[in-house]
């Protein structure tokens, strides 16, 4: 005689235990909006050019202090980070109706196919957008050794 069972997908000695917690994990994440936008931070968007003597970086970092900015180069690795401290807050008459805060870091790194010179490097900050040129360090010329 064969016994009937229920199955339950979501049972403890299910398989599929994993599958279905992998699948709603972060689904129903709360998720911060502010004016219709979404207010946690999205990575640094760059824009990297490359002319003949430098390259020119273009990086979108709004609502940042430029003190709150870093930039560090090491031979041909560029890193950016940046600080976020968003604040906003709606009030009637001495009562917080609803306040949202956001607090974190950005962090952007790349890779530029040649050495950059960090002594000619400059930076500028100007409504949002980091600009960068970073001048392309002289390329050694290979020297040939006479056997003897």
């Amino acid at each position: 005689m064969m016994n009937i069972a229920r199955y339950s997908p979501l049972s403890t000695t299910s398989p599929l235990d994993d599958v279905f917690d992998n699948f709603f994990q972060g689904f129903l994440r709360p998720v911060r909006w502010e004016g219709g936008q979404q207010a946690a931070a999205n990575p640094i968007k760059l824009d990297v050019m490359d002319n003949q003597n430098a390259y020119l970086v273009h990086a979108e970092i709004p609502g940042v202090k430029k003190e709150d900015i870093q930039v560090t180069i090491d031979g041909n690795q560029l890193a950016i980070s940046a600080e976020i401290n968003q604040q906003y807050e709606e009030k009637d008459k001495n009562k917080i109706l609803r306040t949202e805060r956001y607090y974190g870091k950005m962090f952007r790194s790349i890779v530029l196919p040649q050495d950059v010179d960090e002594g000619g490097a400059k930076a500028k900050y100007n409504a949002g957008v980091l600009e960068l040129t970073l001048p392309k360090k002289e390329t050694s010329t290979a020297k040939k050794l006479t056997v003897q």
